[in-house]
């Protein structure tokens, strides 16, 4: 185990982020610098972000930006269309649609007339309850599945594939269950560009030949929050775990994704009763 994280060490470390952020909103986001910049895993440094801070790294960037443009517009004389530009929008006219939207009025009239209607931030989840959670040490896990690249929501396909093949292969058998992996943070990826895998935990020596992919779980402490519920309820559940458990906890997260094991399936529960257990890698 290391050395113990407050929620003070989680807050300087993101502050750091937006002092960054701060530094260079005339530059493109550099993901993997901003997790040098948190000191903290790039597979999960954002999700912390968001959950405590109430908005993605995107919306942050977009926000001062924006923040910014209003001051340009009320302090200097470029034009709106320079302005846009270094706001990073394509056109005036689009710059002047999102400016409208936060702001309550179109740049021109800003910039004659001053005053605006503030942009509101969402808060950063606070104290939900959230039960069934400890830490675990977790076997070693041999996974046989079908990668899925696109929307996590349309990963259902990739498993119905998967069930089609484990069951011509005669591949079930005693204590197993459906895994889901998550490689990307889908706030801050294209959804086109998510990549995941629907799988089945399988013995070691399982035979797994194409389409099917091998991929091992590694063996050691995880955070293991079960979730009863509908999966699209799953959101809240990772928003306590990153924004409320893992910051209150002195734990930090792994360089490792996220994990789900259902432990029973939409074909033989209701939504309601739904189980999943998603773990969280520790360091």
């Amino acid at each position: 185990m290391t050395k113990g994280l407050t929620r003070g060490d989680y807050d300087a470390r993101l502050d750091r982020v937006r002092d960054h952020i701060y530094d260079h909103l005339d530059e493109d986001l550099d993901f993997a610098r901003l997790a040098e910049v948190a000191c903290l895993s790039p597979h999960h440094w954002h999700r912390i972000y968001h959950a405590l801070h109430g908005e993605t790294v995107f919306a942050t960037v977009r926000r001062l930006r924006l923040q910014r443009a209003a001051y340009e517009l009320k302090q200097t004389t470029f034009s709106v269309e320079r302005i846009a530009a270094r706001a990073k929008y394509d056109s005036a006219a689009a710059f002047s649609r999102v400016f409208k939207e936060k702001f309550g009025m179109p740049p021109a009239r800003y910039r004659r007339e001053g005053g605006y209607a503030k942009a509101t931030i969402a808060q950063p989840l606070k104290g939900h309850v959230m039960q069934e959670i400890g830490i675990r040490q977790a076997p070693a896990l041999t996974v046989a599945g079908i990668p899925h690249r696109g929307p996590y929501m349309e990963i259902g396909r990739a498993f119905d594939q998967l069930h089609n093949v484990i069951t011509t292969r005669g591949l079930y058998g005693p204590g197993q269950h459906n895994v889901a992996v998550y490689f990307d943070e889908a706030a801050i990826t294209p959804p086109e560009k998510c990549r995941s895998l629907a799988g089945r935990s399988v013995g070691p020596q399982a035979p797994i030949e194409p389409p099917l992919e091998r991929l091992e779980l590694a063996a050691g402490e995880h955070a293991v929050l079960r979730h009863r519920g509908p999966y699209a309820e799953l959101g809240a559940a990772y928003d306590w775990l990153f924004g409320v458990w893992l910051p209150g906890s002195g734990r930090e997260a792994a360089d490792r994704p996220c994990y789900e094991i259902y432990i029973n399936t939409p074909m033989d529960a209701a939504p309601k009763d739904l189980i999943t257990d998603i773990y969280l890698p520790l360091k």
